[in-house]
């Protein structure tokens, strides 16, 4: 019998995704119950407890070990996140974990180890493969609606780049562009990325350029199955939040995504506007609740979620790729493993 009873959470991180996520979790589920949330900053941890009326601490182990929570969201820092999974998934606990799940391929391998290990749940946050818009166009690619996938695109551009001195490096590959790797990935199952290349430069803060910034990219990633794709990435788009997706294959194309925060279009003499959005929780408001309700799901029917560690993995492969391209400055393999020394 399918349960009822909402899945007790705890959260790990109450910085700005983490805060998103612990309202949705809170306010805007019933399939959810937010036990307690968890950040190493106490001052950080209080607040965000305090807003919600839960329990906060600073020691994620210590949420972990806790027997009233049976799933874990994390949505710490990035490099904490694939010990935080090993942890979480050898407690028992189902995990929800915002991407990159790792940093390395071989952090990656291990927790996805660890949840095999576990039989636990383990839901990574891509949140586009939960918009309706993206999930209709990956319907149409899976149906055969656009025949074989020839040229397939992926792009994100941020509002705008508040601190270019705070940005850590491969910050566009591993934190952005990662989600259009992962939907060019999911637009063209089946397939493995095999080489990649890439042209980057820092255009919006060219002064930041030698501390290691870029804020604008383009990724060329050849598929085995032949197909070809693009993705693209700025951090400083004036009109708004702006994240696309489109698939062309032989027998036509589909597209996905826009800037409009709205379906409300305003005709005047000045033309034709519309209301763009300003941040991500803005625009995929509905995704990332949905993502959430859909993680409840396979825990409470201990169903497979809709995107697990491999295609975390797979995404952080190309990811690293690009690493290896700007660094070299050629077109390279997409590999299974980490390159010694780097």
């Amino acid at each position: 019998m399918t349960r009822t009873d909402p899945v007790r959470f705890g959260l790990i991180g109450a910085g700005r995704i983490g805060t998103h996520h612990a309202i949705t979790l809170a306010r805007r589920l019933g399939e959810a119950e937010l036990v307690a949330v968890a950040d190493v900053q106490a001052g950080a941890a209080e607040r965000l407890g305090d807003q919600l009326g839960v329990e906060w601490l600073t020691d994620p182990q210590a949420l972990i070990d806790d027997p009233r929570i049976e799933a874990v969201a994390i949505t710490c820092a990035s490099t904490a996140h694939a010990d935080l999974v090993v942890a979480a998934a050898e407690a028992g606990k189902a995990v929800f974990v915002e991407k990159p799940m790792a940093m390395t391929l071989a952090d990656a391998d291990r927790a996805v180890a660890a949840r095999r290990a576990a039989g636990i749940p383990l839901q990574v946050g891509f949140n586009r493969r939960f918009a309706r818009d993206f999930a209709t166009a990956h319907e149409t690619v899976a149906a055969g609606g656009i025949g074989t996938p020839q040229l397939l695109r992926s792009l994100t551009r941020d509002p705008g780049l508040a601190n270019p001195a705070g940005v850590p490096p491969w910050t566009i590959f591993t934190q952005t562009l990662i989600h259009d790797f992962d939907t060019l990935n999911w637009f063209n199952a089946g397939a493995t990325a095999v080489e990649v290349s890439v042209m980057a430069d820092a255009l919006v803060a060219p002064d930041f350029k030698d501390a290691g910034l870029l804020d604008t990219a383009v990724v060329t990633i050849r598929y085995d199955n032949g197909a070809i794709a693009v993705a693209e990435a700025s951090f400083s788009a004036a009109y708004g939040y702006d994240v696309r997706g489109e698939a062309f294959g032989s027998a036509g194309m589909v597209t996905a995504g826009s800037p409009a925060h709205l379906h409300t279009a305003h005709w005047s003499a000045a033309g034709v506007s519309s209301p763009t959005a300003r941040a991500d929780t803005d625009l995929f408001t509905d995704a990332y609740a949905a993502e959430l309700a859909a993680f409840c799901i396979a825990v409470r029917e201990g169903t497979p979620t809709q995107v697990g560690g491999e295609d975390a993995r797979a995404a952080l492969r190309i990811a690293l790729a690009c690493i290896e391209a700007v660094e070299t400055g050629a077109t390279v393999t997409v590999r299974d493993a980490d390159r010694v020394g780097a």
